[in-house]
């Protein structure tokens, strides 16, 4: 596993007892995935980035073997000492599956792929073991994500305050081109609303997403820039005094060809 994998895994592993209080989007979009699910009940279903195990504890009530993988040692141990006692956990990074060739009915991910860079090792190892003709259910997030944010601070300096996110188009482009088909669809914009500013940078880092790529300097923006920042997204603040985020949900289902 790479540094920046590394580096990855420690964020989120830091926000292991926090995830479920900050997780209002992941709720949604998780939810939001059911009914592609597949009806039959005797499957082999691998929760990828299954973080505190929420939504594999769901699947685990609907399916014989359940498997709940992520890259972060302490949201697994969270999940194992918090959900179902019938779930097989594993420690594993998309990039290199610690599983078979061929042996997932189906793969479930909420929320994850947009941590894998290049996407397209990810697809190809979520590929390989998935069985002929198995399905890939997921969400991402899109570009547009967080857009009221990226501008507030794009007036204050140069820097990478906030992740890029890969275009819809370029990421129907991808899947369809990783060996698989996407069969559906959707992208449709989120917005959820936040005391202030500070409201929402504290749920990215209870969510373990406030690790920023290409950052130039590293910390904490000073805090004159990040008045300032918050003086920018006034501009987006509603009647009522809420400050909205809005996130760009990509939802899909792709099958292994």
């Amino acid at each position: 596993m790479n540094n920046e994998r590394v580096k990855l895994a420690k964020n989120f592993g830091s926000a292991s007892q926090s995830y479920d209080v900050s997780a209002r989007l992941q709720r949604f979009s998780g939810k939001h995935l059911m009914p592609w699910l597949p009806n039959k009940n005797d499957l082999t279903a691998l929760d990828l980035g299954s973080g505190t195990g929420f939504f594999t504890d769901i699947l685990a009530s609907q399916y014989d073997n359940v498997i709940g993988m992520d890259i972060s040692t302490k949201m697994l141990n969270f999940a194992k000492n918090n959900r179902s006692k019938s779930i097989t956990w594993i420690e594993g990074d998309a990039f290199s599956l610690p599983l078979a060739d061929n042996s997932i009915d189906f793969v479930y991910s909420n929320l994850v792929i947009q941590w894998f860079d290049p996407l397209e090792t990810a697809l190809s190892e979520i590929r390989r073991v998935l069985k002929p003709g198995g399905h890939f259910i997921f969400t991402t997030l899109a570009d547009g994500t967080l857009f009221e944010l990226k501008s507030s601070w794009a007036q204050v300096d140069d820097d990478h305050h906030v992740n890029d996110f890969v275009e819809e188009r370029d990421l129907i482009a991808k899947l369809n081109n990783s060996g698989g088909q996407l069969l559906e669809h959707h992208c449709k914009d989120i917005i959820l609303e936040y005391e202030n500013p500070l409201h929402l940078a504290r749920e990215l880092k209870g969510l373990g997403a406030n690790r920023v790529n290409n950052k130039q300097f590293k910390g904490l923006a000073g805090k004159e820039k990040w008045q300032l920042m918050n003086k920018n997204y006034q501009d987006f603040q509603e009647p009522s005094g809420i400050y909205p985020a809005t996130y760009r949900l990509f939802s899909g289902k792709w099958v292994k060809i």
